[in-house]
């Protein structure tokens, strides 16, 4: 937080299911004074809190780097599903461009706030391939100089109208939305919102907390 003791965000994947979610919390929230949208395009959301950054390549870390600056906090919900790549392609998203933002914050702003999205069953020691990279990532990001949290979500569903961008996760999301209530009701670690996610999020920038990797019913206490 500022002097004022108000949050300015930095936010990766706000064009995202998630992301679109995160970023509707902090420009709700009165304590957010400003959030800063790093991407390769706009967020399309309009809001006097709002300033979009578009960068042609986003591994020029260095190219917008001073955005940086005056940010208390980043939102990383920036990500791909492994379906279909190979280890390299699905490191170069997960690891190398997490890192390099990670790295460059770390020595612009040490000790900020970083909140990244990571998975249930995140593991570097774990048998597939996901599971591994974004292990390396959380471990790599726990290293730096920052005061980093790894937030390892299951079912995340969207509540205020944000789509994931693949048609076959929009089916899937459309059939199992009904069946949300009763998957909280039956497995309330296994689920959690976008909401939840991102007020959760303002909370860690906000007081921190003890533990550095967060599953669902973490998420959902903090973001109550």
């Amino acid at each position: 937080m500022d002097e004022t003791g108000e949050l300015r965000v930095a936010l990766f994947g706000a064009t995202g299911m998630l992301g679109r979610g995160v970023l509707r919390e902090c420009l709700q929230d009165d304590g957010v004074a400003e959030v800063v949208s790093i991407g390769r395009s706009l967020s399309g959301v309009s809001d006097r809190k709002l300033t979009d950054v578009t960068v042609a390549d986003m591994y020029d870390v260095d190219a917008y780097a001073d955005r940086f600056d005056g940010c208390s906090a980043c939102f990383f919900c920036l990500g791909v599903s492994s379906a279909g790549m190979s280890e390299d392609a699905y490191s170069r998203i997960t690891y190398d461009l997490t890192l390099a933002v990670g790295r460059a914050m770390a020595a612009r702003r040490p000790g900020m706030t970083f909140v990244y999205i990571s998975g249930q069953g995140t593991n570097a020691e774990g048998r597939q391939m996901w599971q591994k990279v974004k292990g390396r990532t959380e471990n790599d990001l726990l290293a730096l100089d920052l005061d980093a949290y790894m937030m390892r979500p299951g079912f995340i569903m969207p509540m205020h109208g944000e789509r994931p961008r693949s048609t076959a996760y929009r089916i899937a999301y459309t059939a199992l939305r009904p069946l949300f209530p009763l998957l909280r009701r039956v497995s309330p670690g296994g689920s959690t919102t976008t909401v939840a996610i991102g007020r959760a999020m303002l909370a860690l920038a906000r007081s921190g907390s003890a533990e550095r990797l967060l599953n669902s019913v973490a998420i959902n206490e903090l973001g109550s």
